[in-house]
């Protein structure tokens, strides 16, 4: 490479105000090249419409269950979006940009060292501190700087504005100074030793021990045209390394491979071992470059010669126009292929999760469901006719007249009626908060019945047991009894409507005046609670009693179909009530669950992977 010309470094905030598409400056016939997305031939559009609607997908992809597999859902889909804004996305929208050559590797492998040798002087930090690079740095033409001073490529990183180090600086004191607070930032620096049409990016560890190092080496490598992997002898084997070029076989993006610090005598052996590795993770076809163990000079650099083949490759690349090209291409067509797979992969884990949440709702669900049958025949079975509710029926039909009648039969009491309106019945109200306090009791005990079994489903499912975390579900809220009886008091208000309604005809009648509104409102409460007539044993007389004592009363007043219709309205008015209430409570669970999809987003992951295979294949 040509000599540079070495100035102070500084650090300088770059304006990217240009789109990245059209150079700023440079050689007018690659401004040329690099038209706007709009003037892109149709297959272009047609790809970047595609991959913007899978970027939409993987943003707004929700996997909110803790099944096994979904934390590495979340980050495959956080990886995806991210290569498809750092790479995927710019390089479609810009097939001519130069190729993004970025230096990686492991921990002291020599990666900042290879890039000072490359470029011929010393750029980029280099020495002994671990780690050494910490802010990357990103190494092109003047002609090129159109394309990275924007935010074209890696555009959640902000730009900084390098100088070359000034001549005799050593590589201990070269490039930016370490800071951890610049991570998220990309140096850039213009060297007119870098050849037109290829950057190097010196990227940090592959395997730092810093968490914020090794998230940025594997985005920077992910936006990568081509990867020159830098090892050692004493490295190469290393498992971490390792599982980044496996990566980056699927994508099929180039890689060369710089075997660097090579004992004298041990090139054979080495390298065929490595090679051999190589061909077995399906990367026979990369580069590899030996670079033998040689001594530094005053300023921290290769011998020229140590390096110059792998000099000679990357500007043989930059002059083959067409070959940069094909690189770009297979690259872009490899990462699609790759994200065609991942995509599929968040399609079955999206599939997952909504399989989870249905199952989750189901379980709550069924709970609340079994409380309302059980309401529903506490309500209709004769059950709440004894203890308080059946004293006060009892006093306000008259335990005399009204039982002594029963005894002798229940067919007499048609005949004991006329006897009944011509005295004047007691209140109703004993009769009605009687009522409210048996059903309230019925309603309150059966839903926290139903919230100790939806939580006992919960906790023992992961997804849900992750959902519910320390918090308990298993009884009512504090706030479930007051809405009861306000519940109660509001059906019995639709109970009298009912009787005021039907009876607005009748109310100059001896019979309805006798009751009243309230009076025959709490006759037809009595006979919705005894529908069925369920008790048993003993309790068969009074409650079969009690039940045709009631209707025959409402019988008198309203003939036997309007009561038969009244009860009805009545029951269907006391069970939607009473659902409403425990709908309150099973929505603590279903809220925590959120909307069901019923797989819609799966499905549409499943057809965007389906696009993206065939756009990977150039289909």
């Amino acid at each position: 490479m040509p000599p540079a010309r070495h100035r102070n470094w500084h650090d300088e905030a770059v304006n990217p105000t240009n789109s990245g598409n059209i150079p700023e400056s440079g050689n007018p016939g690659r401004a040329q090249d690099a038209a706007p997305a709009q003037d892109a031939a149709p297959a272009q559009e047609a790809a970047v419409a595609l991959l913007d609607q899978v970027r939409g997908e993987l943003a707004s992809l929700e996997l909110p269950f803790e099944l096994p597999g979904a934390a590495a859902a979340r980050r495959t889909a956080g990886n995806a979006l991210g290569q498809l804004d750092d790479y995927i996305l710019p390089r479609y929208r810009s097939l001519d940009a130069p190729l993004l050559a970025v230096v990686g590797g492991s921990t002291g492998a020599g990666k900042s060292t290879l890039v000072n040798a490359l470029a011929g002087h010393p750029v980029t930090r280099a020495g002994a501190i671990r780690p050494t690079t910490r802010q990357p740095i990103l190494l092109h033409h003047p002609h090129d700087a159109a394309w990275f001073t924007s935010a074209r490529v890696l555009p959640t990183l902000s730009r900084v504005r390098g100088e070359l180090s000034g001549a005799g600086t050593p590589a201990t004191r070269a490039g930016a100074t370490p800071d951890a607070a610049a991570m998220q930032s990309l140096v850039l620096v213009a060297d007119p030793a870098v050849p037109e049409g290829v950057a190097l990016l010196d990227a940090p560890d592959v395997d730092s021990v810093s968490d914020d190092n090794r998230q940025l080496a594997a985005q920077l490598l992910a936006a990568a045209d081509l990867w020159l992997f830098v090892t050692t002898a004493n490295r190469y084997a290393d498992a971490v390394p390792w599982k980044l070029l496996v990566d980056a076989a699927s994508r099929d993006i180039l890689v060369a491979v710089v075997l660097d610090r090579v004992p004298p005598g041990a090139e054979g052996e080495v390298s065929a071992d490595l090679r051999a590795m190589l061909t077995r993770e399906g990367l026979a076809g990369s580069t590899l470059f030996v670079v033998p163990e040689a001594a530094l000079d005053a300023l921290g650099m290769l011998p020229a010669a140590g390096t110059a083949p792998i000099s000679l490759w990357l500007r043989e690349l930059a002059a083959d126009s067409a070959g940069r090209a094909e690189i770009a291409r297979r690259t872009l067509n490899g990462t699609v292929r790759s994200l065609s797979g991942k995509v599929a992969g968040l399609a079955d884990a999206a599939r997952d999760q909504d399989d989870a949440g249905r199952q989750l709702a189901d379980d709550a669900a069924a709970a609340f469901t079994d409380a309302r049958a059980r309401i529903s025949k506490a309500t209709s079975d004769g059950s709440l006719l004894r203890g308080e509710v059946l004293a006060r029926w009892q006093d306000f039909v008259g335990t005399g007249d009204f039982f002594r009648a029963l005894e002798s039969g229940i067919g007499r009491v048609r005949d004991r009626i006329g006897a009944f309106f011509k005295g004047q019945p007691p209140p109703a109200v004993k009769v009605e908060a009687a009522i409210e306090t048996g059903l309230q009791a019925v309603i309150v005990d059966q839903a926290a019945r139903a919230a100790e079994d939806a939580d006992q489903r919960w906790r023992a499912d992961p997804a849900g047991r992750a959902l519910l975390g320390a918090e308990d579900l298993s009884g009512t809220t504090p706030d479930f009894p007051a809405q009861v009886a306000a519940g109660i008091r509001a059906w019995q208000g639709d109970v009298l409507a009912m009787i005021r309604t039907e009876g607005a005809a009748k109310r100059s009648q001896a019979r309805w005046l006798s009751f009243g509104v309230n009076g025959l409102g709490v006759v037809l409460m009595i006979v919705v609670f005894s529908l069925t007539g369920g008790l048993t044993g003993a309790e068969i007389g009074i409650a079969g009693g009690t039940a045709v004592v009631g209707q025959k009363l409402l019988e008198a007043v309203f003939g036997e179909d309007a009561v038969r219709r009244l009860a009805n309205e009545a029951r269907q008015s006391l069970e939607r009530r009473c659902a409403g209430l425990l709908e309150g409570q099973e929505r603590r669970f279903l809220e925590r669950i959120g909307p069901l999809r019923c797989g819609t987003a799966a499905d549409r992951l499943d057809g965007l992977a389906a696009g993206l295979a065939k756009l990977g294949e150039g289909a």
